[in-house]
């Protein structure tokens, strides 16, 4: 390269990279076009003129999204650090995944969201931090685990809610309510929104669905011996990925497996090690697009699948 072409593409790294100036400004100031400064830019990076370092921190978590990605098929990962205190953990994930929401939703777009803790963490970063107000659907029953616990002046949200219990005493009376409008409709929402973030449930004894009083230590020990390996939507599967059936996925009122599996950009945000099985089965069955996670469990999930 000539030495007068050398200091030109100088100029313009130095210009772009150092002074924050646009490609556009630089065309100006250099006098080429702007198809020039765009060549000297690529240059300037192939030649290592300039260089990008990433802390090793920052690098070993891009490597892990890019190894999930990878091996999974997915469209994109998130992996964010994993808190000191594991009391901390999910609202990590909860937040990562809301900002992760926030930065790919358009503006008044359509969010399905599932049941748990985990969701309901994100629906309330949703609530106090949005950037526009955005439609919240819910893919199952059970009103008051889709209500934010934000205060009313910061929350903006339209809510379409399956207007039911999330389990019901008999099959028979789950069926009947499905047939009503009001279920039918929100239902049908589903189907057409742009994005859906659901959780993923253990089979540890602190699992959500056995604080919330909605199945019995009874229940639960009885879904471990016939294989379960953790739910999705209140749908327990086995570490293949399939609905464990029980008389219990008879009486849930829950969008089915097969329709999230057709829904668009299905986000699974969860984290820690007891969550890693199910975690494991449900990427491995294609239920989601993206995983927001932390980078422990991020990391003992590759393990995990290069033993299974």
């Amino acid at each position: 390269m000539a030495d007068a072409d050398y200091q030109l593409m100088l100029k313009a790294t130095w210009y772009y990279y150092m002074e924050n100036y646009t490609q556009q400004q630089i065309s100006q100031l250099l006098g080429v076009s702007r198809a020039k400064v765009i060549r000297l830019l690529d240059e300037a990076r192939a030649t290592g003129v300039i260089r990008f370092l990433f802390r090793d921190d920052d690098r070993m978590r891009m490597e892990v999204e890019r190894a999930l990605i990878g091996y999974f098929h997915l469209d994109d990962a998130f992996v964010v650090p994993t808190p000191a205190h594991a009391a901390d953990l999910t609202q990590s994930i909860a937040q990562a995944a809301s900002v992760y929401i926030a930065d790919h939703l358009r503006a008044d777009g359509f969010l399905n969201i599932g049941y748990g803790d985990m969701t309901g963490l994100i629906l309330d970063n949703l609530a106090s931090n949005r950037r526009f107000d955005i439609n919240v659907a819910s893919l199952t029953g059970g009103v008051s685990y889709y209500l934010p616990k934000v205060s009313s002046d910061v929350f903006a949200m339209h809510l379409y809610l399956v207007p039911s219990p999330l389990i019901l005493s008999s099959a028979d009376l789950r069926d009947q309510l499905l047939k009503e409008p009001a279920i039918q409709d929100v239902f049908r929402m589903t189907s057409h929104a742009d994005m859906t973030v659901v959780g993923v449930g253990s089979m540890d004894e602190d699992a959500t669905i056995i604080r919330n009083g909605i199945l019995s230590k009874t229940d639960f020990a009885l879904l471990k011996m016939q294989g379960a390996v953790g739910d999705i939507l209140n749908h327990f599967i086995d570490a293949g990925g399939n609905p464990v059936g029980t008389s219990i996925e008879d009486r849930i009122v829950s969008s089915s497996l097969d329709k999230l599996q057709s829904m668009r950009n299905v986000i699974g945000a969860a984290g820690g090690s007891v969550k890693v099985p199910a975690m494991h089965a449900a990427l491995t069955h294609g239920y989601f697009n993206v995983l927001v996670t932390d980078e422990q469990t991020a990391k003992e999930l590759l393990e995990y699948s290069t033993k299974s």
